[in-house]
Parts: C-alpha cells; structure tokens; sequence
C-alpha cells in the first residue's frame, strides 16, 4: 500500500466537539455529526461550566451551578437525539467545571483518547480576544491532537451576521 493509500485510509476514531449555546458551536456541532459519521467515530461532547463567573455572585449556594448544569444537559440531550437522528451510533457527552480553555485542550482529550477537537470559530470581537484571548485560539495553541476550526455552516457558507454585528462595523 503505497502513502497515498494510506493517507486515504485514515480516520479518526474520537471526536470532541465543544458546545457553549453559542452560533458557532453550533455549526462545530453539525460538522461535527457528519465527520464522525463519515468515519464512523465516537462523538463527545462537551460543555465546560466557567466556574469563574459565579466568583462575584456574593450569595453563591450552589443553586446557581446546578441550574446552568440542568440546561446544559436539555441542551445536550438534544443534541444528542440530532446526531442520533443524523447517524451517529456512539455518542456521549460530559459537563465539565472550570477554565474551558485547559479543559478542551488537553485535559479531555488526555482522559478520553480523542484524535480530533472540532471547535467553532470565535464569537470575540478584536478587542476581547486582545483582553481573554478566545478559547478556539488556546486550543490551537496546545491541543495534544488534530484541531479543526469550523467558520462555515452545511453548506460551507458563512453564515449571515447578525443585526447587531452590522451595527458594530
């Protein structure tokens, strides 16, 4: 079998795929559901609970976390019925706690084997990657695998932006 071959033979065997409720996460997602279907790969999913921002929250009891980790799950619950719907035979997902930005890059991939992190692109504007940098961007940096940054939809269009991003520009 000559390299050519091989290369064509290649697969990934995991996938994660980051979820924050986010335009562009949604569209790592849909990409998501058709590259692990096309290589018959496990899909994970994964949305990571920024526990800095209940930092300043002074009554904090812990009502808060567990309401923002209920809906995440609905929401992971549908995305799982969309990929189970869409082919995907082996799917999961995990809620984790913490900075998103180790997580995804590393400390996920290494518990669980996974060969490709699928991302969407960044929602930040300049100045706010300038400020806290983009999660997308940190996984590039140091993700221990195969990274794909998705910008485009099914269709590989851009998606149309929003009204209040025209009124920004």
């Amino acid at each position: 079998m000559g390299e050519d071959e091989y290369i064509m033979l290649q697969q990934y065997h995991k996938i994660l795929v980051a979820v924050d409720g986010s335009d562009e996460a949604e569209l790592a997602f849909q990409k998501a559901v058709n590259v692990t279907r096309r290589n018959q790969a496990e899909l994970l999913l994964c949305h990571v609970i920024d526990t800095r921002a209940f930092q300043s929250v002074s009554s904090f009891d812990g009502a808060l976390v567990d309401q923002t980790t209920e809906i995440a799950k609905q929401t992971l619950d549908e995305y799982i019925k969309y990929a189970k719907d869409n082919g995907v035979k082996n799917i999961s997902y995990t809620v984790e706690y913490g900075v998103p930005k180790p997580i995804i890059a590393k400390q996920i991939p290494e518990e669980h084997k996974i060969d490709l992190i699928m991302i969407g692109a960044t929602g930040l504007n300049a100045v706010e990657r300038l400020l806290i940098g983009s999660v997308s961007e940190y996984v590039i940096r140091h993700a221990l695998c195969d990274v794909m940054v998705v910008r485009t939809d099914l269709n590989n269009k851009l998606p149309e932006p929003k009204k209040e991003d025209k009124k920004n520009k």
